[in-house]
C-alpha cells in the first residue's frame, strides 16, 4: 500500500487532512509540522505521496520536492497565487479551500498513477552488471562439468534452488562457485 505523508505548518490542518483520508480508506502513515519531520518519515517508506502546504517553518515545498526519492509524488495544497508559483515543478495542485471530495479523487488519481507507474517498474526486465552474469556463467559452466548438465538443465537448476533457497539467482549462483571450492 502506498503509504501517504501529510506536511503542514498548522498542525491543526494537518490532522484535520488526516481525518479527511483516513475515512476515506488511505493510509497515512505520518503527519508532520516541518519539512525535516517529513524527510525523517521518508525513511521508512520505499514509495508514497506527500500532501503538503506551501511553506513550513524550515523549508518550503519545492525544497521538500527535491529531496523526494524518485518513488515518491507531491500534492501541493496551497492558494491561487502560490499555485501559479508551484506550475511546472512536477507537483500535483490542489486550490485552497478545497473541498473534501475534491481532496479525495485528486488523491486517487495519484494514487492510481502510482500503482500504475510500479506495476511498469516490475515488468522491465531486470538488468544485470557483468560481474552478476559472470558469476551466473561460472555457476553455470561448474554445473555442467561435474554434473553432465546441458546449459539449460544448468539454468533451470540454478532457477529452482534460487526457488527453494528464497534467494535470487545471482545469489544461488554465488552459492554454487562457493560450494564447488571446497
Amino acid at each position: 500500500m502506498i503509504g501517504i505523508i501529510v506536511v503542514f505548518p498548522n498542525p491543526d490542518n494537518g490532522r484535520a487532512i488526516k481525518s479527511l483520508l483516513v475515512r476515506s480508506g488511505f493510509s497515512v502513515t505520518a503527519v508532520c509540522t516541518t519539512g525535516a519531520q517529513a524527510m525523517a518519515a521518508l525513511d521508512d517508506l520505499n514509495e508514497g505521496i506527500v500532501v503538503c502546504g506551501y511553506k513550513f517553518p524550515d523549508m518550503m515545498y519545492n525544497e521538500l520536492k527535491e529531496n523526494l526519492p524518485t518513488d515518491f509524488e507531491m500534492m501541493l495544497v496551497a492558494g491561487r497565487a502560490n499555485l501559479q508559483d508551484a506550475m511546472g515543478d512536477d507537483v500535483v495542485c490542489v486550490e485552497m479551500p478545497i473541498k473534501g471530495q475534491d481532496l479525495i479523487d485528486t488523491l486517487s488519481m495519484i494514487v492510481q498513477t502510482c500503482e500504475r507507474k510500479k506495476r511498469k517498474r516490475r515488468m522491465q526486465p531486470k538488468v544485470r552488471s557483468e560481474a552478476d552474469k559472470a558469476v551466473i556463467s561460472k555457476a553455470k559452466e561448474l554445473l555442467m562439468e561435474r554434473n553432465s548438465m546441458t546449459e539449460d538443465e544448468a539454468h533451470r537448476y540454478l532457477q529452482k534452488m534460487s526457488m527453494d533457497t528464497g534467494t535470487g539467482l545471482v545469489e544461488a549462483s554465488q552459492m554454487v562457485v562457493l560450494a564447488a571450492r571446497y
